[in-house]
């Protein structure tokens, strides 16, 4: 299985190596982030760096974003995960489980 990992990182890994080197050298001309809508001359709103460092920095902002994103979205699966797990560790202390019997039947049913 390691076998088959270390070639199909390395079909995958080589080529888009391969492909972000390009990229950075067919972009490194300069370009300006300008922050400022109204004013986009203004020098204090704006950035100047290589065309391809200003992309991978709004990749990884992006890909920051969206995990938080998720990370906030699937928090009710963590809570409930915690609530499940404290309620398991009851059940095996006391030999008895802690819920009523009507929400035993709603659990079996789903």
């Amino acid at each position: 299985m390691t076998k088959v990992r270390k070639i199909a990182n390395l079909v995958i890994f080589v080529p888009l190596g391969i492909l972000l080197v390009v990229l950075c050298v067919a972009n490194r001309q300069s370009a300006t982030l300008a922050l400022n809508p109204f004013q986009p001359q203004d020098s204090i709103l704006s950035v100047s760096a290589p065309l391809f460092v200003l992309m991978f920095l709004s990749v990884i902002f992006g890909m920051g974003v969206g995990s938080m994103v998720t990370w906030w979205n699937q928090g009710r699966y963590r809570k409930q995960a915690r609530t499940e797990a404290r309620e398991a560790i009851k059940w095996q202390q006391n030999g008895k489980p802690s819920i009523s019997p009507v929400e035993a039947k709603q659990l079996r049913i789903k």
